[in-house]
């Protein structure tokens, strides 16, 4: 049995860290340092473009201005503390936060890209029955630089192609650090990637959802699992606060613009919402909104009495919603030996234990 590695990292100094901060922000710390302007443009260049690990690398700072800027600031950057290989290629990457708390991202690759699945949070306040990090409970929102670490530091950031905020938590519970990350992602004087090489990924978070609809040009994916009020309220709490219905309803009078992508994950259970009848609510709750959903094999999780439908039910609940004019696909589970599959991220923080491996 496998476990990762937990490690104290004592009592922390008041340094911030820079790294998760825009160039707007970095230009205000220059002003408060009293360093010239133009400094600004230099310290992004060095953090985000030449990945500069220290404030020692940033050769055309003056000496005194890497002093100033290293008695404020970390530059933040973590390299992850332990990582697990699934036989089907995928990896997990545990990395260390703050407050000596822990997160994991992972990376998927395929035949011509490769996916880094991002947390934002160090577990999840909004415990989906099906979902393990829910059972972990919540211990805080990740910062803009925290999420951009699981990118900088990961091994294998060159071949990444693409970036989903499906990991720990719920990314719209933390809107103003994931759109902090997103911005800096996509940014020119930064990382420079396309918008629709991003997907957030959501339960229904209205509030959130607006914000990053006006502010951001990512692809969208929103967990729904069943079409029926009640059913979906015993799989999922939020939906006694955000029903699915008032979701769509916003969808509907906010069409997202072309670029942007609208999928809903759909995760099979047998016997609980792979029916036929299923198939029809899914039709009238979606007419209307240009669209496709993924279907999700349930990855089952210690302690929830639930299992996946069976491969040739969701082929067929595939094909019925393909004959009803929606296009349907079937995701592919990866990393599940190792739990690194929908709905499997746990780490139980400041615990030398985790759900094995």
């Amino acid at each position: 049995m496998h476990t990762f590695a937990f490690f104290d990292f004592g009592s922390m100094d008041e340094r911030e860290d820079i790294l998760g901060k825009s160039y707007d922000d970095i230009l205000q710390i220059a002003a408060d340092l009293n360093l010239p302007r133009y400094t600004a443009l230099q310290i992004t260049d060095w953090l985000y473009k030449k990945g500069a690990e220290s404030f020692d690398r940033m050769s055309n700072l003056s000496r005194e201005s890497r002093k100033l800027l290293s008695d404020k600031f970390f530059i933040g950057r973590q390299k992850p503390s332990d990582m697990q290989i699934s036989s089907d290629g995928t990896r997990k990457y545990l990395f260390p936060v703050k407050a000596g708390k822990h997160i994991e991202a992972v990376y998927i690759p395929e035949p011509g890209r490769a996916t880094l699945c991002l947390s934002s949070q160090v577990g999840c306040k909004m415990d989906c029955l099906f979902c393990m990090t829910g059972k972990q409970g919540f211990q805080g929102n990740l910062s803009a630089g925290e999420i951009l670490n699981q990118i900088v530091s990961l091994p294998e950031k060159p071949e990444v192609t693409n970036f989903v905020f499906m990991g720990m938590g719920e990314p719209l519970a933390n809107t103003k650090n994931v759109l902090k990350s997103i911005e800096i992602l996509t940014a020119d004087y930064a990382y420079g990637i396309s918008s629709s090489r991003i997907t957030v990924s959501t339960i229904g978070v209205l509030p959130g959802l607006g914000e990053i609809m006006a502010r951001s040009k990512c692809h969208l994916a929103i967990s729904l699992h069943s079409p029926f009020e009640e059913e979906r309220l015993s799989l999922m709490p939020v939906e006694k606060v955000y029903p699915i219905k008032r979701v769509i309803e916003f969808l509907k009078k906010n069409p997202p613009a072309r670029h942007r992508r609208i999928s809903f994950e759909y995760i099979m259970f047998s016997g609980i919402n792979d029916t036929p009848r299923h198939v029809n609510g899914l039709t009238r709750l979606l007419n209307g909104i240009r669209c496709r959903i993924n279907l999700i094999r349930y990855h089952p999780i210690p302690g929830v009495n639930l299992a996946s439908s069976p491969d040739d039910t969701i082929l067929q609940f595939k094909n019925k919603l393909n004959e009803k004019g929606i296009l349907t696909t079937i995701r592919a589970s990866r990393g599940q030996d190792i739990f690194a599959a929908c709905g499997m991220l746990s780490t139980l923080a400041n615990s030398n234990k985790v759900y094995p491996a």
